[in-house]
């Protein structure tokens, strides 16, 4: 049976749109822009041919045909990320590490969070950058940069000022547990050698 859908990035950004009846929130959530997401939920309408939400000034209302697909849609959703979660063995979460192309894995020693937090399914992806954060193909990066994006958290990983190693994470995502074991785990190697240079220092964090 072949299955009359509409693409899946476009719902995707219309529930979570009608969800929090806004685009900033809705792209917060989805990690990319406001304007994706209008965009997105644009092309759903013209697909569809129904208008889905009022826009308003400063405000966003779903029309009586958004108001009867959101159930559906979001019905499918769940049921989606039930199947998944099936797959997943008990108890596991998995974290999706992004690591820029330059850095020599061996310094954070990354076998040893494995070993000490087998809750978490620790993926790394390499190279990977900004881009693969905003567009949600991983959950977390490692990057060498100013550490200064807006919207997400950046908390330092060496001394000093300017260009650096930095953790990155979505402001609406940073304080997931994961992640929070991952940023944990990383001050407490720090501690551990405060003087080492072969593995990334946690000296603090900055909030964009």
């Amino acid at each position: 049976m072949t299955y009359a859908l509409p693409p899946l990035n476009a719902l995707r950004a219309f529930e979570a749109a009608a969800r929090h009846l806004s685009f900033k929130l809705a792209a917060h959530e989805l990690h990319v822009t406001p304007a994706a997401v209008g965009q997105q939920v644009k092309a759903l309408e013209a697909r569809l041919g129904v208008q889905l939400f009022e826009r308003l000034h400063k405000q966003l209302i779903l029309t009586a045909a958004g108001q009867a697909y959101l159930p559906g849609v979001s019905k499918g959703f769940r049921h989606i990320a039930d199947a998944t979660s099936q797959l997943k063995p008990a108890g596991t979460v998995l974290l999706q590490l992004g690591v820029y192309g330059s850095l020599d894995l061996r310094r954070l020693d990354l076998a040893a969070f494995r070993h000490s937090h087998a809750e978490v399914g620790l993926r790394v992806l390499q190279p990977a950058g900004l881009h693969e954060l905003v567009e949600g193909k991983i959950d977390v990066l490692i990057a060498r940069a100013l550490g200064h994006h807006p919207g997400y958290r950046c908390d330092r990983l060496t001394e000093g000022s300017g260009l650096g190693d930095w953790l990155i994470a979505p402001e609406g995502s940073a304080d997931c547990p994961e992640i929070v074991s991952f940023r944990t785990w990383l001050r407490a190697q720090a501690a551990e050698n405060p003087r080492a240079n072969r593995r990334p220092r946690l000296v603090g964090g900055i909030r964009s």
